[in-house]
C-alpha cells in the first residue's frame, strides 16, 4: 500500500493481563499523521513464522503527533500475529503499518457519551476519553475485567484529566457492570462497545433491549467466532470476466485467488472490512461482524474473507 507507514518501537512494557504496551515513532523523525479518536493501525506481522495483517486499537491522545500508542494482547488463541508481536517489537524495532483508519468514529457532538470496555477493548476508548475530555463532553468509560490483578493501563488512567469519569468493574469483586444502569434511550446518549465477544452481545443485546437504535450503539470488535464452512456455490467475478465455484471449505477470496483474482485480506474474520466487495447479484450469507444489522439487509455490499452465499450464484464487482 502506497501509503504505508515505517515505525520504529520507541518504548516498550509489560503491563497487567499480558498487555504489551508500544510506543511507536516515525523512522524518519518526522511527525505522524494524525489519528481520530477510535482509529487503529493495520500492522504487519511478520516472523516467528508469520506474516500476517494485523488491526490494533490507538490508545493515546489524538492531539499528540510525535508517537502512536498501542496496547496488544498476548491472546492465547491467536493465530500467531499477537505472540510474534510482543516477541519481535522491541525497542528500535521497524514495524511495517497503514496510515490511521477508523471504523469506529465518535459521534462528537452526542449530548453524552458511554464508553463501555472489556480487557484490552479499552484501548479505543481511552482515546475516545481523551477526545471527549478535550472537547468538554459528558462521558462515562466503564472499564471490565476479571480482575484488578489483570487491569492494564491503571497507572496511566490515574493520570489522566479524564479518571473522575472512568469506573472500574472487576469480576472477582463482585462488581459487573449492570446494564440497567444505562441511560434512557430518549436522553440522546451515543455507546460505544468494544471487547471480547461475548461481552459486547451481552451488552449490545442489553441496550437493543432497552429501545436503543442501531445508529447509537456503536461496536468494535477485535476478533470473532466465525464458521467459514458451508455448502458449495458459484461466484462471478464480473469486472475480471472469471467464474469460480467456492468449495465447502474454501472462502470467496481463497477461490478467487486460485484463478489469479488477488482481493486484499487483513482480518480473515470479518471485522476490518479490507475486504469489503460490492454485490451485483444474488444473496450474501453475511458471517462478518463489520456490517451493522442495516447493512447486512441491504445486500449491497459483503465481506469476502469469511461470507458465503444464500443463493446458488453470486455476482461480486471484481
Amino acid at each position: 500500500m502506497e501509503d504505508n507507514l515505517s515505525l520504529r518501537v520507541a518504548e516498550r512494557a509489560e503491563d497487567r493481563g499480558g498487555i504489551l504496551r508500544l510506543t511507536l515513532a516515525a523512522s524518519d523523525g518526522r511527525e505522524l499523521p494524525p489519528f481520530e479518536a477510535g482509529a487503529h493501525l493495520d500492522i504487519r506481522v511478520t516472523g516467528e513464522g508469520v506474516d500476517l495483517w494485523r488491526q490494533y486499537s490507538l490508545c493515546g491522545d489524538p492531539r499528540e503527533r510525535g508517537a502512536y500508542r498501542l496496547g496488544i494482547l498476548k491472546d492465547p488463541a491467536s493465530r500467531g500475529g499477537s505472540r510474534a508481536l510482543h516477541a519481535l517489537a522491541r525497542p528500535g524495532a521497524v514495524i511495517e503499518a497503514s496510515a490511521p483508519r477508523n471504523h469506529f468514529a465518535l459521534a462528537e457532538a452526542a449530548p453524552r457519551s458511554i464508553l463501555l470496555a472489556g480487557g484490552v477493548g479499552v484501548t479505543p476508548m481511552l482515546a475516545m476519553a481523551h477526545r471527549l475530555h478535550a472537547l468538554g463532553r459528558d462521558f462515562e468509560l466503564h472499564y471490565c475485567t476479571r480482575s484488578r490483578a489483570v487491569t492494564a493501563f491503571l497507572e496511566e488512567i490515574d493520570a489522566a484529566p479524564f479518571r473522575d469519569r472512568v469506573r472500574f468493574h472487576h469480576d472477582d469483586e463482585g462488581t459487573l457492570y449492570d446494564p440497567a444502569a444505562l441511560p434512557a434511550p430518549g436522553e440522546g446518549a451515543h455507546l460505544y462497545v468494544c471487547g471480547p465477544q461475548g461481552f459486547m452481545d451481552w451488552l449490545i443485546e442489553a441496550a437493543e433491549r432497552a429501545g436503543y437504535p442501531s445508529e447509537r450503539i456503536h461496536r468494535e470488535y477485535f476478533s470473532a467466532d466465525v464458521e467459514l464452512s458451508g455448502d458449495s456455490f458459484e461466484v462471478e467475478a464480473r469486472a475480471s470476466g472469471v467464474t469460480v465455484t467456492v468449495g465447502p471449505d474454501e472462502t470467496i477470496a481463497k477461490a478467487l485467488e486460485r484463478v489469479g483474482i488477488a482481493v486484499e485480506v487483513k482480518c480473515e474474520e470479518g471485522v476490518c472490512g479490507t475486504c469489503l466487495t460490492t454485490v451485483l447479484e444474488g444473496l450474501p450469507d453475511h458471517r462478518d461482524v463489520f456490517l451493522t444489522p442495516e447493512e447486512k439487509a441491504e445486500n449491497a455490499e459483503m465481506t469476502v474473507c469469511c461470507s458465503r452465499a444464500l443463493s446458488a450464484r453470486l455476482v461480486l464487482d471484481i
